[in-house]
């Protein structure tokens, strides 16, 4: 597939490329914030769509990645509906046990009732590189690039599902970037306008979940997966090779909350 060039790397060389993190949205009280506190009054005569942008361009050209013209308004509508009034709704799952060590919970056993998401898998050079494309093709599809022509509201977690090599010490290129369609459009899941974007129904799934905090990055997936294999208790576990990174928050976030995810196997 040609994922063509909106997230990659403008100008030398260096790596930075910006992450899933990175492109959750902020609130415009937020933005606000940030804009005074460090950038000035640099957009005190902008408005709306503009204004927004040209914030994300700022914050992604540290990381030296342009965002394209065509994300104004999927940024617009995700920043607007995550000002702390709306309800982002959470994959909802049932709790089956956990383990505790020093009040601090290890590890959570959970089991996810078959549902449906949409999902874009990309092949870029590096994780990075992948969740940033995705997720700004699944924001589009949220904004309105949809057949319902409405804006589908947005869900916590934001996964991505990774595969690594048999020691579970490198990410493979494939990582699809998933969302979870909110309740009310389970049964009946609006189809995206991009052909790449496809809605799949995934199994009911036995998930043991360990939280992390911090940047998600090829090294400290790496890392976290090796911490939940030290810690389960239970050797005869049967896992997948392919494991699940779920994202909570956004970069504004003091301690942005992420899981990393193992899949029973049947």
């Amino acid at each position: 597939m040609d994922v063509g060039g909106e997230c990659r790397m403008s100008g030398g060389g260096g790596g930075g490329l910006i992450s899933l993190d990175d492109l959750q949205s902020l609130s415009d009280e937020q933005l606000s914030d940030s804009a005074e506190n460090e950038h000035e009054h640099e957009y005190e005569h902008e408005h709306g769509d503009d204004r927004l942008l040209h914030y994300w361009r700022d914050v992604a050209r540290g990381h030296q990645v342009d965002v394209p013209e065509d994300m104004a308004q999927p940024i617009q509508q995700i920043t607007t509906n995550n000002d702390g009034t709306h309800t982002r709704e959470r994959v909802p799952y049932t709790l089956i046990t956990h383990k505790e060590k020093c009040g601090e919970v290890l590890w959570e056993k959970r089991h996810y009732e078959k549902s449906n998401w949409a999902c874009i898998t990309v092949y870029e050079d590096t994780y990075e590189q992948s969740i940033c494309y995705g997720f700004m093709r699944i924001m589009k599809y949220i904004c309105h690039q949809n057949s319902a022509e409405s804006y589908l509201g947005m869900t916590i977690p934001i996964v991505t599902v990774i595969r690594t090599d048999e020691r579970h010490t490198t990410l493979s290129r494939a990582v699809t970037v998933a969302y979870y369609l909110p309740t009310q459009h389970q049964s009946d899941p609006p189809q995206p306008y991009d052909t790449d974007i496809s809605i799949e129904q995934w199994p009911a799934m036995i998930v043991y979940s360990r939280a992390f905090t911090g940047a998600t990055n090829e090294l400290s997936i790496i890392r976290e997966i090796s911490s939940l294999f030290e810690v389960l208790d239970s050797p005869g576990v049967r896992v997948n090779d392919s494991f699940i990174v779920a994202g909570y928050t956004n970069p504004a976030a003091a301690d942005r909350q992420n899981e990393i995810w193992f899949l029973e196997r049947p």
